[in-house]
């Protein structure tokens, strides 16, 4: 089941698809097409009846007519995959769309990285795949708050990988005041998301001693908007709203569909510890209605 990480790291290509070029020409080394064309491709594909081949991301260069290259992105926390997999990717869609294909993997993991580094041996005599993969060691640490908010996903990886670096996540958090209204709160989810528990307390530490106020380890900008209003401090009203406002903006940010129903059930309610348990929720769950428990059923 795939976790926040992998779903966060989807995110952050499938919201910008000029990211896995920029990883592969700038830190990969690779040789790539120079096209404005870039546009995500559907993620299921075969060419006759068979089982279904669906990769992670798949992201196409030029026009439609003429895709010029087709770029793979595959997201492995362990060895659980079958490389071979891998190239069976690369064939298929190879013969779907008639261009080079380079698949990339990345690999939050050291030894997941070296694993799949490996040449990809396809079985069929003739056919290695080279996967060209993004390890840790290949994310580079990003101390920088200008450079950070001018590549906001790969700072987020860097927090992911290199967060116990004080400074990597003191050069992100400054970042985020530097990034539109719509787009900081995204960032920092991904982030928390994808880091793991010392990390995510160093996030939530360097955002308290910012002028960022702490009321959930979510949506920081919204809530210091809220405090500035005076709609959070002394008043549980404007808490319920910004709670609200919070679930959704999570829901929203992973691509979930939220339905008519469940968005007025989750703005009308006022109840503060049931927002908040739901905004813990909604950063894991696979579709809005998990998002409900057994005793909000209940009461509902």
């Amino acid at each position: 089941m795939p976790s926040p990480r992998h779903d966060s790291l989807i995110n952050l290509f499938r919201d910008r698809p000029e990211l896995a070029v920029e990883i592969l020409r700038d830190l990969l080394g690779q040789d790539l097409p120079a096209t404005p064309l870039v546009r995500l491709e559907n993620t299921t594909f075969n060419t006759r009846p068979s089982d279904d081949i669906e990769a992670d991301l798949v992201i196409v260069l030029g026009p439609p007519t003429a895709p010029a290259h087709a770029i793979i992105v595959e997201i492995q926390q362990d060895t659980s995959k079958d490389p071979r997999q891998l190239a069976r990717y690369a064939a298929a869609l190879w013969l779907l769309l008639r261009c080079a294909v380079t698949v990339m993997v990345v690999c939050p993991d050291a030894r997941t990285a070296d694993y799949y580094a490996r040449p990809i041996d396809s079985g069929l005599p003739g056919y290695r795949l080279q996967a060209q993969v993004l390890g840790p060691d290949g994310i580079p640490v990003i101390t920088d708050p200008q450079q950070a908010a001018a590549r906001p996903e790969l700072a987020a990886m860097a927090v992911m990988v290199h967060g116990r670096q004080r400074k990597v996540v003191e050069a992100f958090a400054a970042a985020l005041a530097e990034l539109p209204d719509d787009h900081a709160p995204k960032y920092y989810e991904h982030a928390y998301s994808m880091s793991a528990p010392e990390v995510r307390r160093l996030l939530e530490e360097i955002m308290t001693s910012t002028t960022w106020p702490v009321y959930s380890p979510f949506a920081r900008e919204h809530y210091g908007r809220g405090l500035e209003e005076g709609k959070i401090e002394g008043k549980a009203e404007g808490r319920a709203e910004e709670a609200a406002r919070l679930v959704l903006l999570v829901l929203d940010t992973r691509g979930l569909q939220v339905p008519d129903d469940a968005r007025a059930r989750i703005t009308a309610c006022t109840d503060l510890a049931r927002l908040e348990s739901w905004a813990t929720r909604a950063v894991t769950v696979r579709s809005v209605h998990d998002l409900f428990g057994e005793t909000d059923e209940a009461d509902h």
